[in-house]
């Protein structure tokens, strides 16, 4: 019979305690996040992916960079053999509207790298865009995009 009760008041007191634990993470669990930036980087003119698509070849070992204000890198990343670049960055030092508003990616590695008839001088760049939140666990994954490449000469 005790066991019974045992048994009894420790599910009461797990369907109690676990909801009050994440009802108290509310501030800290806003906290608990990060804001992903990633895309894939293109070799072609602009950056971006080709009228035919799945043909339009992608620039690996490009180093991406997110400036804000004045030029100031914050972050940078490489991209991978597939194209693709991925930065992180914690919310606690960077404002989401700040980062839409006030930076851009910058691809300081010349196109010519990828492809000898492309442009050998100038920058590609690009402003962010918000595309929503993915929840992991209590982690809370902002995700940012490039809104679209374009050459910047020097």
């Amino acid at each position: 019979m005790a066991l019974k009760y045992l048994i009894f008041f420790s599910i009461l007191f797990a369907a109690i305690a676990f909801p009050m634990a994440e009802a108290q993470l509310g501030i800290i669990g806003n906290l608990l996040g990060l804001l992903r930036i990633q895309g894939i980087l293109y070799c072609t003119p602009n950056g971006n992916i080709g009228v035919n698509g799945t043909a339009t070849p992608v620039f690996p070992n490009a180093l991406v960079q997110l400036q804000c204000g004045d030029g100031n890198v914050v972050s940078s990343a490489t991209t991978n053999a597939s194209g693709l670049f991925s930065m992180l960055l914690d919310p606690l030092s960077f404002l989401l509207s700040t980062l839409l508003s006030n930076c851009k990616l910058v691809v300081g590695t010349p196109l010519a790298t990828c492809n000898a008839s492309l442009p050998s001088i100038g920058t590609l760049e690009s402003t962010l865009q918000f595309i929503g939140n993915t929840l992991l666990g209590i982690l809370n994954i902002g995700n940012i995009i490039p809104t679209g490449f374009r050459l910047i000469p020097v």
